[in-house]
């Protein structure tokens, strides 16, 4: 079990993910009350035990024939409000399928299925509609199917929202499967070992809270349809709703030629952060060959004078999915990467530190645990 961060934390020079009313650091303590009470739930069923202690990408449930269940839950937080003040929900199911399959490509699964459950505040057709279809697209995309979900009637639970006084969520659950002997948390990281990125699609979805209040604000939806000029020609809207990046087909070139995968990693809330969810131990990272971000991001950082640090806390930066692998691999990783993906980079390196810090010369940042910090 994992926090997302969709809202606002602490930044120094500006606007910040916490104040947005996302307080990451502060939910902590709960978390782990939570986490810890549950740990007591893994000696109940009969089969499909977990394999993994909590707080990697996904679980894996070992079904005693030396197959694997790998399983993973999200949603797609606020970027539903920005879908709802556009009017346009054809994209947010391909959200929330990604979500879900690359956190499941994290452990080294395949995903092959998810359900999904839907919230709504009204029984409006044209949202259904067009939301079924962002969801086989992104099924599509992953290659899954989709056998099941739910739907709930929950107007009291739901504010409403303009333009029209309509609400809903979404969370959806992916599963996946993997040898027992093949799954990957990192455990063999060793220094030297080389990262890879995967570029990302924009901002995808987290930090949407910190985005909405940059760029609107209170303004209402028609501040979403504005169309700044660092965004060559998108209006706000449309570039906060490009959907995030699936990436079961990268992932599962590498696996199905038999690269040797040391570690995967979505690149979601606490940004490259997520790179040293690691089991290695005494290992970190310096990344010191990072992509240009997205226009987005820049715009963000101009209009609200977020520093660096809480930029690369909160957002991907550019950089949607890290796969580290052995320096004799590289090779053979990237002739594989590149036909599908060309903007594949190798971004840095696995170091030796007990501290298990991630170094970002580029922008002059050293991150530990959930947040970045000027380097000293």
């Amino acid at each position: 079990m994992t926090t997302g961060r969709d809202g606002d934390g602490k930044s120094a020079g500006g606007a910040s993910y916490a104040a947005s009313g996302v307080d990451v650091v502060g939910l902590e303590p709960g978390l782990g009350s939570l986490v810890q009470r549950l740990a007591a739930t893994t000696a109940f069923p009969r089969i499909g035990r977990p394999a993994l202690p909590n707080g990697f990408f996904a679980n894996v449930l070992d079904l005693g024939t030396g197959q694997g269940l790998a399983i993973s839950t999200d949603g797609v937080g606020t970027k539903l409000l920005v879908a709802l003040a556009m009017e346009r929900f054809d994209t947010i199911g391909i959200d929330l399928i990604a979500m879900n399959v690359n956190d499941v490509l994290c452990v080294g699964a395949e995903p092959i299925a998810l359900v999904d459950y839907i919230a709504i505040s009204t029984t409006d057709r044209s949202l259904l509609d067009q939301f079924a279809i962002g969801l086989v697209e992104g099924a599509r995309q992953a290659r899954i199917s989709i056998p099941g979900g739910e739907i709930a009637q929950v107007r009291e639970l739901l504010r409403p929202h303009p333009p029209h006084g309509e609400s809903f969520d979404v969370v959806a659950t992916a599963v996946g499967i993997v040898p027992m002997d093949r799954i990957v948390i990192g455990h063999d990281v060793r220094p030297g070992d080389v990262v890879i990125g995967l570029p990302s699609n924009g901002i995808h979805s987290n930090g949407l809270t910190l985005a909405r209040r940059v760029l609107v604000g209170e303004r209402g939806p028609a501040a979403y349809r504005e169309r700044p000029a660092a965004l060559g020609g998108a209006s706000t809207g449309e570039e906060l709703l490009r959907p995030t990046r699936i990436y079961v087909a990268e992932v599962m070139a590498l696996l199905d030629a038999g690269v040797a995968v040391k570690a995967l990693a979505h690149i979601t809330g606490d940004g490259l952060l997520n790179l040293s969810r690691i089991a290695a131990r005494d290992v970190g990272f310096v990344l010191d060959r990072l992509p240009e971000p997205e226009p987005i991001f820049g715009l963000l950082q101009d209009a609200s004078g977020i520093d660096d640090a809480e930029m690369y806390t909160t957002f991907n930066m550019g950089v949607g999915f890290c796969i580290v692998v052995a320096e004799e691999d590289l090779e053979q990783a990237l002739g594989i990467l590149r036909p599908l993906e060309p903007q594949t980079m190798v971004l840095g390196r696995a170091v030796a530190d007990p501290e298990r810090r991630m170094a970002l010369p580029g922008p002059g940042l050293t991150g530990t645990g959930k947040t970045f910090s000027r380097s000293r």
